[in-house]
């Protein structure tokens, strides 16, 4: 078990220890591994997965999960989640339990699911990525938070000020959709297509679909951005002129920039241009219910 404990709130400082005494309830011996600022995420992974371990466990947030998920996509060693982050988003699409208890429950249980992954450049992602100005606005909120302002509070200021000076990216979209040409604010890549309408509004109803869901805003103005997210949220992507929408297994993203700022799950990361996107159909092996 990779332990990133870190993630989420509240205290983790026994975690290791109870997890270890709830795995061995049940038969399993868990070796828990903390993260740690030397040595990688997928660097873990892969050296647990080369041990002979049945299972590598990601416990943690989205991020942590990512990067198990990238060293385990392929292979035949499953991935085991113990949602402990702010959103857990992979955990909640997947129809993971979010409780400790449970969530031990169906690793030691041992079913096997087989899921999509998402990859641009070689970089695996479980939820999606996205260009523009996602991966400005995550970097100011980070740097806020490091300053000791709240995760919410440094999200919604860093898309404020983002926002406010009206970022536009020139892209062009290739895929067997044919070409789009266009000046965005942002690109989103989902690993799946996302319900954008409703009280399901950002999940996902398969992680299997074998598809990625492209969604490109036409529009700059903050306020034209709000009126936009507001009829996606109301009416969904279709009926929103001011949002392309594109279902691909491929697509390929150039812009006149030689490196782009790419947004990983959450997390930033530097990628020459073009971009190549692509989905690995039944690439990851999770353990779930």
């Amino acid at each position: 078990m990779i332990l990133n404990a870190a993630a989420g709130r509240g205290d983790r400082t026994d975690t290791a220890g109870r997890v270890t005494e709830l795995f061995a309830t049940r038969g399993l011996a868990a070796e828990v591994t903390n993260v740690d600022d030397g040595v990688t995420v997928p660097d873990m992974a892969r050296k647990a997965a080369g041990s002979g371990a049945a299972a590598v466990v990601a416990a943690g947030g989205d991020g942590t999960v990512q990067g198990v998920a990238a060293a385990l996509a392929g292979g035949q060693v499953p991935l085991g989640v113990l949602p402990m982050g702010t959103l857990n988003h992979f955990a909640k699409d997947m129809g993971l339990p979010l409780k400790l208890e449970d969530a031990i429950e169906v690793i030691a249980n041992g079913n096997v699911k087989v899921t999509d992954v998402g990859e641009v450049n070689g970089r695996v992602f479980i939820n999606n990525s996205s260009i523009g100005a996602y991966p400005s606005i995550v970097e100011l909120r980070d740097h806020y938070r490091k300053k000791g302002v709240g995760k919410w509070i440094a999200a919604a200021w860093a898309s404020v000020v983002v926002l406010l000076r009206r970022p536009a990216l020139g892209v062009r979209i290739e895929s067997a959709e044919g070409v789009l040409v266009r000046r965005t604010p942002f690109v989103f890549i989902g690993n799946n297509e996302y319900h954008m309408s409703g009280l399901e509004a950002g999940s996902r109803g398969s992680l299997s679909g074998g598809h990625l869901a492209v969604y490109v805003a036409k529009v700059a103005r903050p306020r034209t951005l709000i009126r936009m997210a507001w009829l996606v949220l109301r009416k969904g992507v279709e009926q929103t002129p001011e949002l392309d929408f594109i279902s691909v297994r491929e697509a390929r993203v150039t812009t006149k920039q030689r490196d782009l700022q790419v947004a990983l799950d959450g997390e930033v990361v530097t990628l020459p241009s073009p971009l190549s996107f692509r989905i690995l159909p039944g690439a990851l092996r999770v353990l779930a219910p």
